[in-house]
């Protein structure tokens, strides 16, 4: 039986792999929870169902609660008791939303374990320190991201003792609840409009990224983390010229690669974030559970359109900070996290997160990964300057 640890419990992410491993239940076990604790209730409910041998509690106001709510298990605490869930089973999920998931991937590749990352950010933030961490024996990182998971399945069908033959990744996106319309348009929506995506359902900080188009754009630096490293080396040998963005609304296509003869091979299947999830605990069999399966003879049509940047300015802003390198990714994120948190408190407007963003880009040092202290130094003076282009003087609170 694989064990699984489970970082992010009470998120989007955390709640659709207990239901993943709910539909095979002589396959998996899950031995360890995380979560920030300001959910109890929920928290408690999956500890009861569940049965794990440990819970970690990332908030360390929220541990003594739990400790008393949670009889007979062992409670970690903060960011560091999170962290070691990473070495406590076969998989750990990393489904912790934002920069704070950088220690429990770090801490999983260390461990010589498989991460199955729905944690772009830490990816992104840290990339060159993640890319060393990769090198662990026994290391292997299966990304839960629908679109980063379909190029991991249609990068399969190469021949992978032979040139990569990879021409382009190409990674589909829904548009948003604000497809078609124009930065004009843009300058008044709500929160609530922005809540509203149409086909996936997610986390807040998520939904608002999909309607900025920033997620996608975190995508791309995700995909060139993952796929773009030199052939023979976790990756196909391509870049950011051969990375595109293809707006999709129906999220039937996931993502697609084309090769060397013009060939384009697609992954589909209806929007369901526990396929992706069941593909990474999986891998490199498959679930027998079956998620998101289409019907062919309801499915009407696919329709595809460029992005149009200049209303979603984000996605450019994550080309440039991507083809820069070292710490820029990490100023972007940080800078996005901040801007997005004040968006939802009602302090800043929808269109001011792209400026918060290119603000803060524009004072990035250049200064290069070097270790993990640069990229957690780089995150807090990025956020800093985040909070002071928006006139903000208390740190934001991230959202779930």
């Amino acid at each position: 039986m694989t064990t699984i640890a489970l970082a992010g419990s009470t998120g989007s992410i955390g709640t659709q792999t207990l239901d993943v491993v709910a539909a095979e239940p002589d396959r998996y076990e899950v031995v360890a929870l995380g979560a920030t604790g300001r959910n109890l209730d929920l928290l408690a409910e999956q500890v009861a169902a569940a049965r794990p041998r440990v819970v970690a509690i990332a908030d360390p106001a929220c541990v003594e609660a739990a400790v008393e709510r949670l009889p007979g298990v062992e409670v970690r605490r903060g960011t560091e008791g999170l962290a070691s869930l990473g070495a406590e089973a076969d998989i750990c999920v990393n489904g912790v939303v934002g920069f704070a998931g950088l220690e429990v991937t770090l801490a999983t590749l260390h461990a010589g374990r498989r991460l199955a990352l729905a944690n772009k950010e830490s990816l992104i933030a840290g990339g060159p320190v993640v890319q060393r961490a990769r090198q662990t024996p026994g290391a292997e990182l299966v990304p839960v991201d629908s679109e980063h998971g379909a190029l991991h399945q249609c990068l399969r069908s190469r021949d992978e003792t032979g040139p990569p033959r990879v021409a382009r990744l190409v990674l589909t996106a829904s548009g948003g609840p604000f497809r078609g319309r124009s930065a004009a348009e843009l300058a008044s929506v709500t929160i609530e409009d922005a809540l509203a995506h149409p086909t996936w359902s997610m986390g807040p900080k998520i939904t608002v990224d999909s309607s900025t188009l920033m997620n996608k754009g975190l995508e791309v630096i995700e995909a060139n983390e993952l796929f773009g490293a030199p052939a023979g080396d976790h990756g196909v040998g391509i870049g950011y010229d051969q990375i595109e963005v293809v707006v999709h609304p129906q999220s039937v296509v996931h993502s697609m690669v084309t090769y060397t003869d013009g060939s384009t091979i697609a992954q589909l299947s209806l929007p369901d974030m526990r396929l992706p999830i069941g593909y990474a605990l999986a891998w490199p069999d498959r679930s027998a559970a079956s998620f998101g399966a289409i019907d062919w003879a309801t499915l009407a049509r696919l329709d595809f359109e460029p992005p149009d940047l200049d209303a979603f300015p984000c996605l450019g802003l994550a080309f440039a900070a991507g083809r820069a390198g070292g710490l820029a990714p990490a100023w972007l994120n940080a800078a996005n996290e901040e801007a997005v948190a004040a968006f939802l408190d009602g302090r800043i407007a929808w269109v001011d997160i792209a400026a918060v963003c290119a603000g803060v880009l524009d004072r990035h040092d250049g200064e290069p990964a070097a270790d993990v202290k640069a990229v957690i130094d780089a995150d807090r003076r990025a956020r800093q300057v985040a909070r002071s282009v928006m006139g903000i003087d208390e740190p934001t609170r991230n959202p779930v």
